[in-house]
């Protein structure tokens, strides 16, 4: 049974989500994400201005007027949300933590899928796969995967992005729609994305915080990584060692962009002391401008 906090957690996230896919992300989805193609639906009268290609010429010779086939997208499809919960994600300088930012972004995109009578599933993971989600319709099944991810305690410390997105393009067995949620703090995964990009509709969002932008001068700083457990002191007055930080940080972003542009994979930037609303509306219309 929930608690009376957490459910009044998911409710809050219901709410405020549900509202979101309503007023703005709902349509927006529809036509960023097409339905896997076209399905017959009917004839009907020739008309003048109609493709002749679409002439049925069984029904015409049948009743000596000519008729043409009509089709319309197969809308129904799959999202299968991938999302990093590894220790991390529990930073946040800004309005929000990034797991925080998370959950409710996962919300906003699983409600958006079934507002279109979608199905979506997740699929949560750290250096190892935590849980597995099948992919449902419907409220209450969105209401689960958002428990999942407020309560799902990662037994893994590290974060394999390769492994998790491997994992789920063998379990998704026809082309879906394929959305990755992760801070990117990882190596080793562009052949697992490339190969997941040539099979599904895949789409990359990496959460930041712009502190781990910026060293701020703090003096001596001791630091301990969330997920290695590594601790060390460092000099953060020392504007030698804040510049090494900031430039490192800046290449491997710098080398992430450079891979999802090699390899045209779609991508969002998102950081948690700003809305995630205008990047992701953004990202949806410019999908839209490319059909």
């Amino acid at each position: 049974m929930l608690s009376r906090e957490l459910f009044r957690k998911i409710r809050r996230i219901e709410i405020r989500t549900r509202g979101l896919v309503n007023d703005m992300f709902g349509g927006e989805y529809q036509s960023a994400f097409k339905g896997r193609g076209m399905i017959f639906s009917e004839v009907r009268p020739y008309q003048f201005g109609d493709d002749v290609r679409q002439i049925d010429w069984n029904v015409t010779a049948r009743s000596q007027e000519p008729y043409i086939k009509i089709y319309e997208e197969e809308r129904e499809q799959t999202l299968m949300l991938c999302v990093d919960i590894s220790p991390s994600g529990h930073f946040g300088s800004g309005i929000a933590r990034k797991l925080d930012m998370v959950t409710e972004l996962s919300a906003v995109l699983a409600f958006s899928a079934t507002k279109n009578n979608d199905k979506v599933g997740l699929v949560l993971f750290t250096d190892k796969i935590e849980k597995v989600i099948p992919p449902r319709k419907g409220r209450a099944h969105v209401l689960r995967l958002i428990q999942e991810l407020l309560t799902t305690e990662p037994s893994g410390r590290g974060t394999d992005i390769g492994n998790a997105v491997s994992y789920v393009s063998k379990l998704l067995r026809r082309r879906s729609i394929f959305i990755l949620i992760s801070d990117f703090q990882s190596s080793g995964y562009e052949k697992t994305l490339r190969i997941a990009n040539r099979k599904h509709d895949f789409v990359c969002i990496r959460i930041d915080d712009p502190l781990e932008q910026e060293l701020p001068d703090l003096g001596l700083m001791p630091l301990r990584d969330s997920e290695t457990g590594t601790f060390r002191v460092i000099d953060s007055s020392s504007r030698s060692v804040r510049e090494q930080y900031r430039k490192r940080r800046i290449n491997r972003m710098e080398r992430l962009q450079k891979l999802f542009l090699r390899h045209r994979i779609d991508s969002i930037t998102l950081k948690t002391n700003t809305s995630y609303i205008e990047p992701v509306m953004t990202f949806f219309r410019r999908r839209l401008n490319r059909y």
